[in-house]
């Protein structure tokens, strides 16, 4: 089946200006040839705005649904060699900057990348195509696979593990209370038949999860849902393995914003960018030892998030947390 995105799609990019003011300095700093990496291209919004903002750099965007990829190049079309895109996951970003022919990847890899951005979770317009499984609200078959070249579907998952790997993913990935639970209801049903589409599953969620609970915790299959879709796409692994790989990729003064929609990433992330923007010094020290310093420093305050103004424009804005780090200069004490 052909999931084409509608040129018309209603995706509303998540904080599209202040995306573009983190990076600015550094855009700005690297002036003609500036590269920016859009490591999570999806329909191709964020980059459609850095190219209006910044015409003077060029975008490499990155996703590893080969669908979402087409689409948004022909969306971009417009700006001919200013954009560039590439099918691969982005934690595959190293390779394909260093392997790749052309000026941009040129630039990057003799000046260092100036700006990226990583939109993390699933993108809206794949939210928006019932037929990938993604929602729970409408009964779809049960894939969420971002790449459909890749194998693993959510059904094999529902079908095929043990209990405790589903209570695992369940609770590890959906901080599900009732992860037990909810692995022994599916291994039950699937004596029966195999799991296919998200309806059955939705139902037995309702079956499984005490009332109570559904009443007071949201949707109940959001959190399975959830799990699902890290485990199908390894998503988790995927961004604890890119973080040391852009950070590396960023030129001095270059920069890099990641924007998180749930906890578990969040919490990588923070971790990881923490540590990048603290001397390894020894605490107690009057001064860093040498080779010690901080190669990094942050550029939020914390997790920005939304503001009100713009979760009532656009409602998938409500949940997302933002953090970046700068690259310093070599000659910064």
């Amino acid at each position: 089946m052909d999931f084409r995105v509608d040129p018309n799609h209603g995706h509303v990019p998540v904080m599209r200006d202040r995306m573009a003011d983190l990076l600015a300095p550094a855009v700005e700093e690297f002036g003609a040839g500036a590269v920016i990496v859009d490591a999570t291209l999806g329909a191709g919004g964020h980059t459609e705005h850095f190219l209006r903002r910044f015409p003077e750099a060029s975008v490499i965007g990155v996703d590893r649904d080969p669908a979402a990829l087409r689409d948004a190049s022909e969306r971009l079309a417009p700006f001919g060699d200013r954009f560039v895109g590439v099918q691969a996951r982005f934690d595959d970003i190293g390779n394909a900057i260093r392997d790749r022919e052309g000026t941009i990847f040129d630039a990057a890899r003799t000046h260092g990348v100036a700006g990226a951005l990583f939109d993390l979770g699933v993108s809206s317009m794949q939210l928006d195509q019932e037929e990938r499984g993604f929602a729970y609200k409408v009964d779809a078959p049960l894939d969420m696979r971002m790449d459909r070249t890749t194998t693993l579907t959510a059904a094999d998952v529902l079908n095929t593990y043990s209990h405790g790997e589903l209570a695992r993913i369940l609770k590890t990935y959906g901080d599900e209370r009732f992860a037990g639970k909810i692995a022994s209801h599916i291994l039950k049903e699937r004596e029966k038949a195999p799991f296919e589409r998200s309806g059955r599953l939705v139902e037995l969620l309702y079956q499984a999860i005490p009332a109570a609970t559904r009443r007071t915790g949201g949707h109940p299959a959001k959190r399975t849902f959830q799990a699902l879709r890290i485990e199908v796409n390894g998503e988790l692994d995927a961004l604890r393995a890119v973080i040391p790989v852009i950070t590396d990729l960023l030129g001095p003064g270059g920069r890099v914003v990641f924007m998180s929609y749930q906890s578990l990433e969040d919490k990588i992330v923070k971790t990881a960018l923490t540590s990048l923007a603290t001397s390894t010094t020894p605490t107690g020290l009057p001064m860093d030892l040498p080779g010690t310093a901080a190669k990094f420093r942050s550029i939020t305050q914390g997790a920005e998030k939304a503001s009100e103004a713009e979760i009532e424009q656009n409602s998938r804005a409500a949940p997302v947390r933002v953090r970046g780090i700068e690259k310093l200069r070599t000659d910064n004490p």
